[in-house]
């Protein structure tokens, strides 16, 4: 019997599939970015518009620990699910075992360079002298909390990869609800401040993946040895070349809040709203943003698997077939997030605390303006994750770098040079409109060649996926 029809990821309906998978994924980004949405609200509430301020600042380390885990969780899942299509699983077991050992290395690492050079990466994060003690409290403890939190987040995705979908949205769902009930606990009831919102989030990250990786030592699809745990450059280059995409993305977007970050302080200061406002609104409105992009980028994750497998297979029908249910779904998300933006944007600010006048009316316009091109940001994650998912890691990090570094971040810096604070606002949608368009125009042209590897004999279509794994 042949491996597509024993695999359901190879036999069993797309649709199916893709509700069996990306449910999870969605659920677990949604509840990780719990972390991040609880703790600012807390914060918001009962520090203010500094604490708002403080968690943006703090904000880059949070996808620096996201790009570390894309990298080695995607990069890890891809591989393992290309292998397990070619029935090669030699090499699938040596990716798992590698992925475990880079994401905890990796974790103390940071954990280490973060807490010694804490106050010049505040520095560099945009903290204001107001904004500065509270950043500094806030990260020095969630710091402790790294390796933990790239553990889960990486390892999710080799949970995933197992056909385990509901247990790894379970152990982050676990994490999450005890950092949602210790936060209102430390800091209203023990009135430990910006400081028990922290220490909530550290509970919760070191909780989930000690989960995690009990899991990961008790793989199911295949059986890891303690050789297989041992680091080799042959599976590091694997695991890192299919994880580039979506960790460039995440590094994308740090560069991309850092400058912003430094450009609000600056223009802001100018302006009639000050230095501490833009920061504080720009980090809400980035928090609100997680929840829409979670959803999507679940819906891409839960896609890997089956386009992984089947591409390898070479069943190409149900590549396509998979993509096109992934962009249409995240598509509808899209505009569902963007009419919220453009009809909600001031309850939406006030889900975060109070503030003056000024505060509620910047963070409206900048709510409303910057989110205006929400409707098609779906296209881009999707197509990124595609091409990782197919082994073309070049296409898909190309992908995800146009948003943040090709077209956003330029824009950033150059529209306030002319235009002050509300440049900033207008390069948001000219950034994503331009992502989406090139998103489009790749999508298409590799659905020609994949039309085009059908049209071929099976040797010669085996022939060109060796050349272009090449």
């Amino acid at each position: 019997m042949s491996e597509n029809v024993v695999n359901p990821l190879g036999s069993e309906r797309i649709g199916k599939l893709i509700l069996k998978f990306s449910g999870p994924a969605i659920i677990s980004m949604l509840v990780g970015s719990l972390y991040n949405i609880v703790d600012q609200i807390f914060i918001g509430q009962g520090v203010g518009i500094l604490g708002n301020a403080a968690t943006n600042v703090a904000f880059p380390l949070s996808t620096i620990c996201t790009a570390i885990a894309l990298l080695i969780g995607i990069g890890g899942a891809s591989n393992f699910n290309l292998a397990m299509g070619a029935k090669k699983e030699e090499r699938a077991k040596h990716i798992i075992g590698n992925s475990i050992s880079l994401m905890v290395i990796s974790g103390v690492v940071l954990m280490v360079i973060v807490l010694l050079f804490l106050e010049p990466l505040m520095s560099l994060f945009g903290a204001t002298e107001k904004v500065m003690p509270y950043a500094l409290t806030y990260t020095g403890i969630t710091a402790i909390g790294i390796p933990f939190l790239i553990v889960s987040t990486a390892g999710g995705h080799l949970v995933r990869a197992d056909r385990s979908p509901m247990t790894a949205m379970i152990f982050v769902l676990i994490g999450a609800i005890i950092n949602t009930i210790l936060d209102p606990l430390f800091i209203f009831t023990f009135d430990m401040g910006i400081a028990g919102g922290a220490w909530a989030t550290v509970i919760g990250q070191v909780v989930s993946g000690i989960l995690v990786l009990w899991y990961l030592l008790h793989y199911k699809s295949v059986k890891i040895e303690k050789e297989d745990y041992v680091p080799k450059l042959e599976y590091t280059k694997m695991i890192t070349s299919l994880g580039t995409a979506a960790s460039f993305n995440q590094l994308a977007i740090t560069a991309v809040q850092i400058t912003m970050n430094q450009v609000l302080t600056h223009y802001g200061e100018l302006s009639i709203y000050g230095s501490e406002i833009p920061l504080a609104v720009v980090g809400i409105v980035s928090k609100v943003n997680i929840v829409f992009l979670s959803i999507v980028i679940g819906i891409a994750q839960g896609c890997q698997p089956i386009v992984g497998f089947n591409y390898g297979a070479k069943n190409y029908d149900r590549v396509k077939q998979t993509y096109k249910i992934a962009a249409t779904a995240a598509t509808v998300v899209a505009v569902i997030a963007f009419a919220c933006f453009q009809l909600f944007p001031d309850s939406i600010i006030r889900v975060f605390g109070d503030g003056s006048a000024e505060y509620f009316q910047f963070g409206e316009q900048y709510l409303r303006v910057f989110m205006f091109c929400t409707f098609v940001n779906g296209i881009q994650p999707v197509t990124s994750n595609f091409f990782t998912s197919i082994g073309k890691a070049s296409r898909g990090v190309f992908m995800s770098l146009t948003r943040q570094v090709i077209f956003l971040l330029p824009l950033v810096v150059i529209f306030p040079i002319f235009f002050g604070l509300e440049g900033v606002i207008y390069a948001g949608p000219i950034a994503d409109g331009a992502a989406a368009i090139l998103a489009i125009i790749f999508v298409v042209r590799e659905m020609k060649e994949i039309n085009y590897l059908m049209d071929y004999k099976p040797e010669m279509a085996t022939e060109e996926m060796s050349m272009m794994a090449k």
